[in-house]
């Protein structure tokens, strides 16, 4: 296999994007929803202890950026809606740090879908960057903004 295809197979989080409906300009497939599902069912075997999370997320954001880069390239688009791994580091984010309980990640699964389909300023500005970190860091930004409220919630709520 090649590279471009290996990051191309990385970047649709492992084909899962195929599964959606496709469309020339078409933003709203569905594939960032699968996206976001496939980081919450890979999120439970994120380590649990913090500094380590830390440390995988953040490895995990730049070999996104990486992965994305090479597979924009490769499907010729910059982001292209097949292209999920924005959103599967994206909802590690958004669930850093919270409870390991199904009501935490589905706050915050409700959060970062809310906040990256609607992409706020300042991290809307974020996809203007060049290459795979326009493509992932403003899922970043979404993924904050939907912990910072998650966090907000869940302490109001116990």
């Amino acid at each position: 296999m090649s590279l471009d295809r290996a990051c191309v197979w990385l970047a649709t989080g492992l084909g899962i994007s195929y599964i959606a409906p496709t469309g020339r300009g078409r933003k709203l497939t569905g594939a960032g929803l699968l996206g976001t599902v496939e980081g919450l069912l890979l999120w439970p075997l994120l380590p649990e202890a913090t500094n380590v999370y830390a440390f995988v997320v953040l490895i995990a954001i730049g070999a996104a950026c990486w992965v994305c880069g090479v597979a924009e390239k490769s499907l010729k688009t910059h982001d292209d809606s097949r292209i999920v791994l924005d959103e599967i580091v994206g909802f590690w984010v958004a669930a850093a740090w919270l409870p390991r309980t199904w009501t935490a990640a589905l706050l915050a699964f409700v959060l970062f879908r809310f906040f990256d389909v609607v992409k706020l300023p300042p991290y809307k500005w974020l996809e203007r960057l060049p290459g795979g970190a326009g493509i992932v860091l403003d899922d970043v930004g979404a993924g904050i903004v939907a912990n910072l409220l998650a966090r907000l919630i869940l302490g109001r709520l116990t």
